[in-house]
């Protein structure tokens, strides 16, 4: 079974980079691929100063975990020595598909190879990689510093040895595993999202409530953490209107269409939190 020492992580956006800082903390030497180097090590040298100011960490902690953070340019430069690598850019196949073949050609032989797309099965990748037995699907959960799950889902060509590697991984990043052994669109924990925001859109998009108080429903009255507008603020209006908009077309089911006021949102630009509007306002 392969070690896992050196991680890289090909793509830097609000999951990416907080992947990359949740292997650096756990002392894993970490590389990232980015366009945006600088910009990408001040968020992490402000989040661990917030978490020293809020006694989550100490001085030396912080130290230690930037000191296993590398941020790069390239694709080669990033995964020349890596003994994992994840891929995180944008939930588009197309995109994927490319950066996974640049992957490939640069990696070790034996680099376990994985894309943290939450809908997109591994499987759908194994014609760019050379040694499909070392790909699979890693999916974390935004926000990835703070969610304490991460999917890990063997494709029929995931080999054994892989899918142990990557256990070991998980638990020594300090998070908990859930293995899907069976590949399924969505996986586990985003079908049984979906199906609770698929009821929400009903409710909403037949003036049945709004999304306040189909929110309100689901926290008070379900005990949620949050509702499903609130989480797809979290998560990113942009991705479930991607993911939704696939689905569409592979379907044609209209069921499975972008509702209308989720597409309203992503045109305007209001993907969530990150854009510091969704559902809510968070720019005040």
């Amino acid at each position: 079974m392969k070690e896992i020492k050196k991680v890289c992580v090909v793509g830097s956006g609000s999951m990416g980079r907080q992947i990359a800082l949740n292997a650096a903390v756990s002392g894993f030497e970490v590389k990232v691929k980015t366009s945006k180097p600088e910009e990408n090590r001040v968020w992490c040298e402000d989040f661990l100063t917030k978490g020293v100011a809020k006694g989550k960490y100490d001085e030396q902690y912080k130290s230690a975990a930037l000191s296993c953070l590398q941020f790069v340019t390239t694709v080669e430069e990033s995964v020349k020595d890596a003994d994992l690598v994840i891929e995180t850019i944008l939930e588009d196949e197309s995109a994927k598909r490319g950066i996974l073949a640049q992957i490939n050609g640069f990696a070790p032989e034996d680099a376990i190879i994985c894309t943290n797309s939450s809908y997109m099965a591994s499987s759908m990748f194994i014609d760019v990689i050379d040694s499909p037995y070392r790909l699979a699907n890693l999916n974390y959960f935004n926000p990835a510093m703070l969610m304490t799950l991460v999917e890990i889902v063997r494709g029929p060509h995931t080999g054994d040895d892989t899918v142990e590697a990557l256990k070991q991984f998980v638990t020594g990043i300090g998070k908990m595993y859930l293995l899907v052994n069976k590949e399924i669109e969505g996986f586990v924990v985003n079908r049984l999202l979906r199906a609770i925001q698929n009821e929400a859109f009903y409710l909403l998009e037949n003036g049945v409530a709004s999304f306040q108080d189909i929110d309100l429903g689901a926290e008070k009255g379900l005990n949620y953490p949050m509702g499903p507008f609130r989480l797809n603020d979290l998560t990113g209006l942009d991705i479930t209107y991607f993911n939704r908009k696939a689905k569409y077309k592979k379907t044609g089911n209209p069921a499975d269409a972008p509702p209308k006021e989720l597409s309203e949102r992503y045109e305007k630009g209001y993907f969530g939190k990150k854009a510091g509007r969704g559902w809510y306002d968070y720019s005040k």
